[in-house]
């Protein structure tokens, strides 16, 4: 989402004359986009601070204001200490306020020609109005694939999580908006989506018929948009793994037989301090389902090693479920306090060193199953859709159905080729073409051409 977010913070910039740089050396404007979920991640903002803070001043030697914003989750959550732990900073933002980033810039531009060194300039507001109503329906984007944000915030409240309070209750886009959106991606060449949201398949939006629609009709209606060849969505919560979701995957053909399910904990004791809402046997149930209605299904999920009080019996559960499912892959850290949330402050907390040894044990378990699912698709042909170079000639880098990196040469092929002019092989560049895996490692796929699909 915040890849997303920066890229439609670059599109409300535009118009003021501002395009994005490479560096943020010689950059009049350098935008933290910031995480608040694990504390590592918020205490790289201060790191990078500090770089730019330095650059800051030799720019303003040479007579050149740079401005500095922080923008946001971290921003949501630190935005008056952050301003005080870091002068530097011109303007601190909330993920619900980027559409108002030009009238900051002006109010930061004032107090500097009034002779401020650094801005002062805060906006973590919640507004009343949706900022999608105010974004640009232009957008600049190349590449075949691209983000997709209909859903916001999240009103389940588990005890680690922030998201409530930095991105707030849930709100879903109306669904025209959503498919105008699609459409305008689809036309500048974009052939998969990502829909997006903290939970997405708690979306809820408004349809033309006065009514409320739900993910999978959404999925749908974006089914019908010529071009679209893929939809996927994350991130679920289990609870909101409807009937007309899981039908969906296996009765519409461009939703990928790939989901990213989290479940954070295989013991029921864990979920229940986790606030999460469900059991590991309510879990079981929603994978058999969705199992049974797409056999290929593959899943991913999200693990916290180390909650407060997880003990090893705790653990050993985790593990269980693990072996039961066998993700192609998951996701897994150890639990990092965020300030504001109820675990932060329970005093039950798992010592570092435990953490550590209980989060290598489920990774290492964890990548056996992602390399044996890998495994699995050695000699079958599937379609991959191309999205950038790689390091050799005639290899291009793309993605699997089951979102695999898969490098694929295309200098080996079955059929002949038109490989004529400078640049023979970026003819297929965003295309979706069929191939045959013929290696599998633990991260990724090599495969070879057998035809161009589109």
């Amino acid at each position: 989402m915040n890849v997303y977010d920066s890229k439609r913070m670059a599109d409300v910039l535009k118009p003021h004359g501002y395009e994005q740089s490479e560096s943020a050396d010689d950059a009049d404007l350098v935008i933290l986009n910031t995480c608040h979920i694990r504390e590592k991640a918020a205490e790289k903002v201060y790191s990078e601070i500090g770089r730019l803070k330095a650059q800051k001043e030799v720019q303003a030697q040479g007579g050149k204001n740079m401005y500095i914003a922080v923008a946001g989750c971290v921003a949501q959550a630190e935005g008056p200490e952050m301003m005080k732990r870091a002068p530097a900073i011109d303007m601190v933002l909330g993920p619900q306020t980027y559409h108002r980033l030009p009238d900051m810039l002006k109010s930061a531009e004032e107090q500097r020609s009034g002779g401020r060194r650094s801005a002062r300039v805060l906006d973590t507001d919640f507004p009343v109005d949706s900022k999608f109503d105010h974004l640009p329906d232009d957008s600049d984007f190349d590449g075949p694939a691209a983000f997709l944000t209909i859903q916001e915030g999240c009103d389940k409240f588990c005890t680690f999580c922030v998201v409530p309070y930095t991105r707030g209750a849930e709100y879903s886009r109306p669904v025209k908006d959503i498919v105008d959106e699609a459409k305008r991606l689809v036309a500048k060449g974009v052939v998969e989506i990502t829909l997006l949201g903290q939970n997405v398949n708690a979306f809820h939006g408004d349809d033309s018929k006065g009514g409320t629609a739900t993910l999978g009709a959404l999925i749908a209606e974006l089914d019908k948009i010529d071009g679209l060849g893929r939809i996927r969505y994350t991130t679920s919560h289990p609870r909101d793994m409807d009937d007309e979701l899981i039908f969906a995957h296996r009765d519409i053909a461009s939703c990928m037989p790939y989901l990213h399910l989290p479940v954070q904990s295989g013991s029921d004791r864990i979920l229940d301090a986790m606030n999460r809402k469900h059991t590991r046997e309510e879990y079981f149930r929603v994978i058999e389902r969705l199992r049974e209605a797409k056999p290929d299904l593959a899943l991913s999920s999200d693990f916290i090693v180390g909650f407060p009080g997880e003990t090893d019996e705790d653990f050993e559960d985790t593990l269980d479920l693990v072996r039961r499912v066998k993700y192609a892959q998951a996701y897994s850290f150890k639990y990092s306090p965020r300030p504001g949330t109820p675990a932060s402050v329970n005093e039950d907390q798992v010592p570092e060193d435990v953490k550590s040894e209980r989060l290598a044990r489920l990774q290492a378990l964890i990548n056996e199953h992602q390399l044996e699912f890998n495994e699995s698709t050695l000699g079958r042909e599937m379609d991959v859709l191309l999205e950038r170079e790689g390091k050799l000639e005639g290899q291009l880098l793309g993605r699997s159905p089951y979102l695999q990196s898969v490098h694929v040469d295309l200098t080996k092929h079955d059929n002949a080729l038109d490989l004529t002019g400078d640049k023979p092989y970026s003819k297929f560049m965003g295309k979706l073409v069929r191939v045959r895996i013929v290696e599998a490692g633990p991260n990724s796929l090599k495969g070879e051409l057998v035809r161009a699909l589109n």
